[in-house]
């Protein structure tokens, strides 16, 4: 498996995938134009990991706004890396949210209420 390295712009996040780190970030804005395409060397990289576990891996998530569309793709990622963890790769995963924007903590909270996931929720000051 590669590593990603995907820098932000102002509408897309950085997004980097490092499995000789077990390090897994996603930060900055989500709103690309077409967010499948976008998002697709994630997906393709969990499901390598699928097939490819790795003794564990840090999600951090610290994104400032995402769309709805954006959201759907979150939620994708967030269920493959529920596989990932139920077949036995151990997990840490960061919702980080400004301690300004109760809205992005609501997110964090609902994605952990779907998912059997260990997802810690992190209050930041920027």
């Amino acid at each position: 498996m590669e590593i990603i390295n995907i820098a932000a712009t102002e509408d897309t996040p950085k997004i980097v995938l490092d499995h000789q780190q077990g390090i897994f970030e996603i930060s900055g804005r989500s709103l690309p134009e077409d967010v499948v395409v976008f998002y697709a060397p994630v997906m393709q990289w969990l499901d390598d990991l699928v097939k490819n576990p790795i003794s564990n891996l840090e999600l951090a998530i610290k994104l400032e706004y995402f769309n709805t569309a954006s959201s759907k793709l979150i939620l994708d990622i967030l269920l493959k890396l529920e596989e990932i963890f139920l077949n036995g790769t151990p997990l840490k995963i960061k919702w980080f949210y400004n301690s300004s924007d109760s809205d992005m903590k609501e997110a964090g909270e609902e994605y952990s209420e779907i998912v059997s996931l260990p997802l810690e929720i992190t209050e930041y000051q920027s």
